[in-house]
């Protein structure tokens, strides 16, 4: 089989979508090393997440030529359709929520990931303009593609809810995360870790961009009530004005010297924060998925999330989850991990036992199954 993917996020961006795309193709070409694999990039850029993929001798990358070079939107969203059959492609995956417009004129099967209908469930945390491009974009999208993959249940009940589409045509394949949260994290790496950040003997660590969708505010407002040794490390970058009411919240509270807030973190790094924390915070309103939940859990890491999207999906057994507004009841939580230490233990081994059903192999075979469903669905037709 030879399957193209849009290639920008994978190439260009460090956070979700890109980790999303580029654990696709790379959890693809290792585990299906006889398929063919092409990134579609409007322009190559240095990147040392992708380069080790790119390497793969059944791995190859496409860009555009001509005059299209100086137009990338044009030729991602319109023209790079007019490649598919010359690259003589089985099928396309759109991996970040979009196919181009004209993909329904091509003669390829198609398959996009939609991994959240998040502007329509929080509308605040995005412009009004953006909120109508991503409905035209995904929507029409999720309309056109052969089949879609939903990130998990929660995401596939909003396409169905939302954009009236069959439950037919989607397939839920959960991700999974990152093999590099799957390496035992020993004492020596702790001990780098605890030294290269300063890091307190006790803390919460919560990953994630920092806006408001993702309620880090919760935490903060319930660091008062925990032992005054006991520390909240936030790490990601985000949105400016959310940070600032973050800063005067915890100047408020009287917990500046016990926030730390880490930017520029290097992704290498990350499973060494994890395991050094208590326990992790992962207290987002609404989401597609909640891949920091899961790679909490693979380094032994439990976690405090919320309720009202898909977080129980995630965490399963390995987690204790309050409503995102109830301070006292994530406060509660956090007392018991920190003061008991058979709790975190147990949910650490149920976390452990939740998170096989996010394997690679798992993730591998539900994409190729997918794959196989929109080439016969295509062919029906």
């Amino acid at each position: 089989m030879k399957i193209g993917f849009d290639g920008k996020r994978a190439m260009q961006n460090m956070t979700g979508l890109g980790n999303y795309s580029r654990l696709v193709v790379g959890s693809l070409s290792a585990m299906y090393p006889s398929d063919e694999y092409v990134l579609l990039c409007p322009r190559v850029r240095d990147n040392d997440r992708i380069a080790p993929i790119l390497e793969r001798e059944n791995v190859s990358v496409v860009t555009p030529g001509g005059l299209l070079r100086r137009m990338p939107s044009l030729w991602r969203s319109v023209e790079m359709v007019h490649y598919w059959p010359r690259l003589g492609l089985d099928v396309y995956h759109g991996l970040s929520n979009e196919i181009p417009v004209t993909a329904s004129l091509a003669p390829v099967p198609t398959v996009v990931t939609i991994h959240d209908l998040i502007w329509r469930r929080i509308p605040g945390d995005y412009a009004a303009v953006d909120r109508r491009l991503y409905d035209f974009k995904y929507g029409r999208s999720a309309r056109i593609a052969t089949r879609i993959i939903a990130i998990s249940e929660r995401t596939k009940a909003d396409i169905i809810a939302d954009w009236h589409i069959s439950p037919d045509k989607i397939d839920v394949v959960y991700q999974g995360c990152d093999p590099i949260f799957s390496r035992p994290v020993d004492y020596e790496e702790r001990t780098r870790i605890r030294g290269r950040y300063n890091l307190p003997d006790r803390y919460i660590i919560s990953v994630g961009t920092l806006q408001g969708r993702k309620n880090q505010l919760l935490a903060v407002r319930a660091l008062p009530s925990l032992p005054a040794d006991v520390a909240l490390v936030l790490v990601g970058g985000g949105d400016s004005r959310y940070i600032a009411r973050i800063e005067a919240e915890v100047r408020s509270l009287g917990v500046a010297d016990r926030v730390l807030h880490l930017r520029d973190v290097p992704f290498d790094d990350l499973p060494g924060l994890y395991a050094c924390a208590v326990f992790s915070s992962y207290t987002s309103r609404y989401e597609g998925f909640g891949i920091p939940v899961i790679e909490s859990l693979s380094v032994g890491t439990p976690v405090i999330a919320c309720t009202g999207s898909c977080l129980e999906e995630a965490g399963g057994d390995g987690a204790i989850y309050v409503d995102p507004d109830d301070t006292l009841a994530y406060a509660e939580a956090a007392r018991s991990l920190l003061e008991k230490a058979y709790l975190r233990d147990r949910l650490a081994a149920a976390g452990h036992r939740h998170i096989k059903r996010f394997t690679p192999a798992a993730f591998t075979s539900g994409i190729i199954a997918t794959y196989n469903k929109a080439i016969l669905d295509f062919n029906v037709k």
